[in-house]
């Protein structure tokens, strides 16, 4: 299973997420793999352009707790003192994908920021 984690300011609108989203998945290094979810903080799960782009692509849209965020970003690789003094992780794309993806998801790309969102994909540990 592959998982989108988004993370943005607010108000981002769907034309930037869905180039954060663009940009990550081509940047994969392999055959695009069919993406499974869109996942994000909860403290973003009102943002309409996150929304949007997972019902525009017909993927589903999944909330992830602070409490799974905070777990899962033990395991990103980005680390800003900014985004963790916001959030709570230093990577709201990282640790959304992370968790989503389950307890033993490896990151495919890391947070790939275009202009007010941000990207990460994680793949399940199940998936070879």
């Amino acid at each position: 299973m592959m998982v989108a984690g988004i993370g943005c300011r607010a108000g981002a609108s769907a034309r930037d997420i869905e180039a954060a989203l663009s940009a990550a998945l081509s940047n994969t290094g392999e055959p695009i793999r069919e993406l499974d979810l869109i996942a994000t903080s909860a403290a973003k799960a009102n943002e309409t352009g996150i929304a949007e782009v997972a019902r525009t692509r017909g993927i589903k849209f999944v909330v992830v707790a602070q409490a799974e965020l905070e777990a899962a970003a033990t395991r990103g690789i980005t680390k800003s003192a900014r985004v963790l003094a916001l959030t709570g992780v230093p990577s709201v794309a990282e640790a959304a994908a992370l968790a989503a993806a389950g307890p033993t998801a490896r990151l495919l790309v890391p947070r790939i920021t275009v202009r007010t969102a941000t990207c990460a994909l994680a793949l399940s540990g199940d998936t070879p």
